[in-house]
């Protein structure tokens, strides 16, 4: 027997329980609750100012809220750092392209294989033995995640020569090295082209039908959230006001109201 209390199983791969986010007098999240299930698209959508990064920021370690709670599984993180986060499974894209322009693609991609090995400085300086099988272990994972995101032809260019829709792919590439079991993307259109955005899109299925993992998406194109999304979270003013699928939000009268601005604020 595993020893599991009755009832773990069931638990959600992740929840934000009452959170409230504050900066002085200023309230960015007040008393949200979300809940991130198994093997679905979660948007979280909303006007700008709606707290959707701060939630982001929230659920990847890099705030720490006021009040309430951010569950990994039935771990609390909210006091731990954000590598151990990303250690516990938990893996980020950001609104820009956090990478490494002087390295090529492999190099960053290899740079999110780091949490999972195990050689000591000395092994991988001398690159022997021990060292040396590893880097081939992961390589050969990097190698799979490329062929993933067709960018076979780019993987010894440094990143910084690469178009903005290229590096937001490598972006995505280094966050997959990290194997997670929940991926959150933040904004990971903004700034792409019709196509940019078309492949991205096909990219973000596909790595849902290979890892079968959460992805949880943060993203201002509605276009893209109506035809990704399992279900969606809209936020205004800091805290939720629906939750529900997507033809459920389209519907919503609270919605339509933070977007259209139909009656009074």
């Amino acid at each position: 027997m595993s020893g599991q209390a009755p009832g773990a199983a069931s638990l959600p791969p992740m929840q934000a329980l009452n959170v409230r986010l504050q900066f002085g007098g200023v309230v960015a999240l007040n008393d949200v609750s979300l809940e991130i299930r198994d093997d679905e698209l979660l948007a979280i959508i909303g006007p700008n100012g709606a707290g959707k990064s701060s939630l982001m920021n929230c659920l990847s370690g890099f705030y720490r809220p006021s009040a309430g709670q951010v569950l990994l599984g039935d771990s609390d993180i909210r006091a731990l750092p954000v590598h151990r986060i990303a250690q516990m499974g938990l893996a980020r894209t950001f609104q820009g392209t956090h990478i490494f322009s002087g390295m090529t693609v492999v190099e960053n991609l290899m740079v999110g294989r780091h949490i999972h090995m195990h050689s000591s400085l000395a092994q991988a300086f001398v690159y022997f033995g021990a060292a040396q099988r590893e880097e081939i272990e992961h390589r050969e994972k990097v190698e799979e995640i490329i062929e993933l995101l067709e960018i076979e032809s780019i993987r010894h260019q440094p990143v910084g020569s690469l178009g903005y829709g290229l590096r937001k792919r490598v972006d995505l590439g280094r966050a997959l090295a990290q194997d997670p079991k929940i991926l959150l993307m933040d904004e990971p259109m903004a700034g792409m082209n019709s196509e940019e955005k078309e492949d991205m899109a096909r990219f973000i299925l596909d790595v849902r039908e290979a890892a079968r993992i959460p992805v949880v998406l943060v993203e201002h194109d509605m276009g893209v959230v109506m035809d990704l999304a399992d279900r969606i979270a809209v936020l205004d003013f800091g805290a939720k006001i629906a939750e529900g699928t997507p033809q459920q939000m389209q519907r919503d009268p609270a919605v339509l109201k933070a977007y259209l601005g139909e009656g009074d604020r």
